[in-house]
């Protein structure tokens, strides 16, 4: 059974950082692209970062680079995004999402609220 539980997302000021994780379960990890998507309310859902099965290469929307990272540990099966520098147009239920070939799987998703 597949299964990916986010957690680590909460009401923060301003300015101020969240560390989301995401554990998976019921799928080969780490061959697995481990994406990081947002939606606020009455807005489309977004990627804000990823990080490939092989080679762990990422990349980052502009509106976080330089802000969030994407990390991941293959043994824990685990997927993180660090997130500093929050600002409230991050508001977001932040959901974690699983890719291979014609395999997607998502998380239920982690409310992050950012206050001004």
């Amino acid at each position: 059974q597949v299964q990916l539980v986010e957690s680590g997302g909460g009401l923060v000021q301003s300015g101020g950082s969240l560390r989301l994780s995401c554990a998976a379960s019921g799928f080969t990890f780490s061959i697995y692209a481990m994406k990081w998507y947002r939606q606020a309310p009455g807005k489309e859902r977004e990627l804000v970062a990823a990080s490939t099965g092989v080679g762990g290469s990422t990349n980052y929307a502009d509106s976080v680079k330089g802000r969030f990272t994407i990390s991941r540990d293959n043994a824990r099966k685990t997927v993180y995004l660090q997130m500093n520098s929050l600002k409230p147009e991050d508001t977001a239920v932040y959901y974690c999402n699983a890719q291979w070939r014609y395999s997607e799987y998502w998380g239920q998703g982690t409310q992050v609220t950012v206050s001004s």
